[in-house]
């Protein structure tokens, strides 16, 4: 992120508001809802996610630091048996995947979303094998490009009482973001530690005021938020598709 424009920048800035906003806010999509945005900007996953990876490890950590109490700890070990060994097969493909193919894999993926989001469908589990389906599926997919969340969510709210499903989520996002930061160490992958100087100011302004919008969730329900934003992240989808399937076609 060294040479880019100032419009860019800018961009990229705004985004990551965005990021903080709704990791805060609805208590997953710091990257599942931002990093198809970021895609149109820098057209490669590696160069954003060790950023959100950092970022979400800091504010996961303020966030339920002092409500561990909020947490629920026997179901979180459960689920993190039956996802490590898919997340950890996820971060081995993303250390060796083309950009291209990983860029392609988090539109379908956000595609698959946003339909979802815009029809009001929600990821259910309605047996043990479904399950540890969805967390397979998510702990992979979330190993590859940290959009895995919805997956995996769908199977905490079926067991995870409200009032404690938020700070359950951030200490299971904490772990399995350890685990990809970790890889990147191990592969010497560029951390771009110099540009959390300008972009986690950014999140925190997004932070703060996504803990008054979640505030406001115990009263309201999200679901036309959700459809706004599953609507937005289609049109991002089908542009982010266009540019990573025929960039000579965008370019001119």
């Amino acid at each position: 992120m060294d040479d880019l424009s100032a419009w860019q920048y800018a961009a990229i800035a705004v985004t990551f508001v965005w990021s903080g906003f709704v990791r805060s806010g609805l208590g997953f999509g710091g990257a599942a809802l931002t990093l198809p945005l970021l895609l149109l900007v820098v057209d490669n996953p590696v160069v954003f996610l060790p950023v959100i990876s950092i970022q979400l490890l800091v504010f996961s950590f303020a966030t339920v630091g002092m409500r561990l109490g909020r947490v629920d700890w026997p179901f979180l070990g459960r689920s993190l048996a039956a996802i490590l060994p898919f997340k950890i097969a996820g971060v081995i493909g993303l250390l060796n995947l083309p950009s291209g193919i990983l860029t392609i894999m988090v539109y379908l993926i956000t595609g698959f979303y946003a339909v979802s989001y815009i029809l009001g469908i929600r990821f259910t589990s309605r047996s043990k094998a479904m399950d540890f389906t969805l967390f397979a599926a998510g702990g992979y997919v979330s190993g590859t490009s940290l959009v895995g969340a919805p997956l995996i969510i769908a199977v905490y709210v079926k067991y995870v009482a409200r009032e404690k499903l938020r700070e359950t989520l951030f200490v299971l996002w904490f772990v399995l973001v350890v685990i990809k930061l970790a890889g990147f160490a191990w592969t010497g992958t560029d951390l771009q530690l110099i540009h959390q100087l300008w972009l986690f100011p950014a999140a925190l302004v997004g932070h703060l005021l996504g803990l008054r919008f979640h505030a406001m969730l115990g009263r309201v329900e999200p679901d036309a938020f959700l459809r706004i934003v599953g609507a937005a992240l289609l049109a991002i989808t089908v542009v982010g598709l266009a540019t990573a399937l025929w960039p000579q076609t965008s370019a001119t």
